[in-house]
């Protein structure tokens, strides 16, 4: 292990960020340089913390310079601290204290019609990202950062979890693949996370081997989750390769903390050696399938993302075929892909009007003791009434009904 270590972006383009470089020196104290276009106003504030964190790792002696551009205060502790955490063998943490507003759990049955991915190492993302309302925020460690970077970005992760309000996104973190993504557990678990993507998803192991090393960092991190002894901890699989494709079903049903089962279709269409087509054609059976093996298991189906994030046209064509096939949602790499998704995969006011004619057709023939029901020359079996409560029960969660067919709706 050397005696320099360097965390964080700089350059032009960058913002809401640090560079730090850290040097353990043998004697002459804390040499500490601060550059930033804000240092009038906020160079005592960085000081002060980056003072504070030398001192709580027991850095006595040490060259520290920090090239700011913008980064608040949880980003500087996440910088600086992987950078200690380079040059020293440590068990301490310096996390932030969690926000008030970051104390929820998710249910298992929400909405999860978007899911925004963030690269774990990009703070100047994360910061706002829950203005933009999507259902959920994927910090991701895994294919969006770079494998020199992935170190360094869990602790931006892990300070982002606690400190930055996502106003009541679902937050989720994507880890890596085998040991690796185990590893970053360590530093997600225990800070309100609350649920996990596991990446390239082949077989029931893979998700036996993440809830067991959960289970491990929450009994032994007890006091750090005081109050979320029985926390769940919700895991979405990726289906990401044929294997995976086969083995959907398995891997939808091996726990029942899995919410919902997405598809990855960049990887899986690189698996098959095909390529990926705006028609669909060679993921179809794939869709197919995810979308079948989430439904037999009782969890959420969750396509792909859609790449071109110019195409709003092309986005709402994608949304409907993929709600035609079963979807209840699909990730998104742009904000501005959250309107169009929220809007094409919500229930339409024609989808909504039929519901309602045929849970009110329903109920009237029961409260006439009717053994058939009918709604104009169509006879009403029960998956179709199933199928008209999932799109009214949908819809009032979306406050799409008005609030006297929400009454009417609760007391049948």
């Amino acid at each position: 292990m050397g005696s320099i270590a360097t965390t964080g972006n700089k350059g032009k383009g960058v913002r809401s960020d640090c560079f730090v470089t850290l040097e353990l020196t043998d004697q002459g104290g804390i040499q500490l340089q601060v550059e930033s276009k804000v240092a009038v106003m906020y160079g005592d504030e960085i000081r002060k913390e980056a003072l504070d964190i030398l001192d709580f790792f027991g850095i006595k002696h040490a060259s520290l310079k920090i090239e700011d551009s913008g980064a608040i205060s949880l980003v500087i502790a996440a910088r600086l601290e992987a950078a200690i955490k380079k040059l020293i063998t440590t068990d301490k943490n310096r996390h932030p204290d969690m926000l008030n507003e970051n104390h929820y759990v998710t249910a298992k049955d929400r909405n999860r019609f978007s899911r925004l991915y963030l690269p774990g190492n990009s703070p100047s993302l994360m910061i706002n990202a829950g203005i933009h309302k999507p259902d959920g925020i994927i910090l991701d460690l895994e294919d969006a950062v770079a494998p020199e970077k992935k170190d360094e970005a869990r602790f931006l992760v892990r300070n982002a979890l606690c400190g930055i309000d996502f106003y009541g996104a679902e937050r989720m973190v994507r880890i890596n693949q085998g040991e690796r993504g185990l590893e970053d557990l360590e530093y997600i678990i225990p800070y309100n996370v609350n649920l996990i993507l596991l990446p390239k998803c082949e077989t029931p192991d893979q998700i036996h081997a993440v809830n067991d090393k959960i289970q491990e960092i929450l009994n032994r991190q007890s006091s750090l989750v005081t109050g979320h002894s029985s926390l769940v901890i919700w895991i979405m699989p990726i289906i990401e390769s044929a294997l995976g494709v086969i083995n959907a079903y398995a891997i939808a049903s091996a726990s029942p903390n899995i919410v919902a089962l997405a598809i990855g279709l960049e990887d899986y269409t690189a698996d098959l050696g095909t390529r990926r087509t705006a028609e669909g054609t060679e993921s179809f059976f794939a869709r197919s399938m995810v979308v079948n093996a989430a439904r037999a298991a009782g969890i959420q189906p969750i396509d792909s993302v859609f790449s071109d994030v110019g195409d709003m046209e092309g986005l709402r064509q994608n949304v409907i075929r993929s709600k035609a096939l079963g979807f209840d949602g699909m990730g998104c790499i742009h904000p501005r892909q959250i309107v169009v998704i929220h809007e094409t995969f919500a229930p339409t006011s024609e989808e909504i009007e039929k519901a309602k004619k045929i849970v009110f057709a329903f109920h009237k023939a029961h409260e006439l003791g009717l053994g058939v029901v009918a709604l104009g020359t169509k006879m009403i079996d029960p998956p179709v009434v199933k199928r008209a409560l999932n799109t009214i029960t949908l819809a009032l969660k979306m406050n799409k009904l008005a609030e006297n067919w929400r009454e009417s709706y609760e007391q049948i």
